[in-house]
């Protein structure tokens, strides 16, 4: 039986198994990941700038083609089928769309433009309008804004407004790259509280890639740590907030006090967990 009719979409939507990621024909990125995210649940990926975490995404969502890059190993499956011969469009047809890395707003188009622009892909027309009154309740914010440009509003306008973008193409699983990136604190509990309304009231599941370890393992189901392109460590949420070295190198504890993470030695860090 092969590993994707092995995968049973009523329980897992997507299972990464095994891939490596070469850039350029030569730099070798990711080396060897595999995760997996059930249906309805909010999975983490975790790890420092430069870990591969944002490429794991763009690897799943099918857009390296644009940096040139290329799953060279390994296979990607979405709700039971392969999809990494798919193209970008084809895939958010099939309900799984990313949410880039700094928001990528059309600047020149109004908020509500913009969000109108998430359901290019859809044909049912007809349900464009009642979905776009479904974004504007999860996030009021956007309603007051628009007819406002988007290149005027703020950074955590910004962020709702790409993530409403994405909703409008009716997804079953978003990719969310960096959604804390530049935003206040408190900008970015109200952008996690409204994930985890999607994700309980709509049913859709996430992926997402944070370097914000404290807030992500509040909110996420499962999560992946990730290293040079490697999953050095995974568990529950739970099992992860509590695990003594996610506390000492993430969230900046260890059983002496508060210490940076930037003077804790890599190799220290990989013995220990690979041990």
């Amino acid at each position: 039986m092969s590993t994707a009719e092995a995968t049973d979409p009523a329980e897992t939507i997507l299972e990464v198994n095994n891939i490596e990621v070469i850039y350029d024909h030569v730099i070798l990125v990711l080396k060897g990941v595999s995760l997996t995210v059930p249906r309805g649940g909010i999975v983490a990926i975790l790890g420092a700038n430069g870990a591969g975490k944002t490429t794991t995404l763009k690897a799943i969502s099918n857009l390296l083609g644009a940096e040139r890059g290329d799953v060279t190993k390994g296979n990607i499956i979405f709700k039971g089928e392969e999809v990494q011969s798919l193209t970008p469009n084809d895939l958010v047809r099939r309900g799984c769309i990313q949410v880039m890395e700094g928001r990528h707003c059309f600047g020149h188009l109004t908020v509500e433009e913009n969000l109108l622009t998430g359901a290019f892909t859809r044909r049912d027309s007809s349900k464009i309008k009642d979905d776009l009154e479904l974004v504007y309740n999860y996030f009021p914010r956007l309603r007051e804004r628009r007819t406002s440009l988007a290149g005027y509003t703020s950074g955590g306008e910004q962020q709702m407004c790409a993530i409403g973008r994405a909703l409008m193409s009716k997804p079953e699983m978003i990719l969310l790259d960096e959604p804390s990136m530049g935003l206040a604190p408190q900008l970015v509990e109200e952008i996690f509280e409204i994930v985890q309304k999607l994700n309980t009231q709509e049913g859709v599941s996430f992926l997402l890639a944070e370097q914000n370890t404290n807030i992500a393992l509040r909110y996420a189901t499962y999560g992946y740590i990730l290293e040079s392109g490697r999953v050095v460590l995974d568990g529950t949420g739970e099992e992860l907030r509590e695990n003594s070295d996610v506390k000492e190198f993430y969230l900046g504890v260890a059983g002496e006090g508060r210490r940076s993470f930037r003077n804790v030695k890599h190799y220290k860090r990989r013995k220990r967990w690979l041990a």
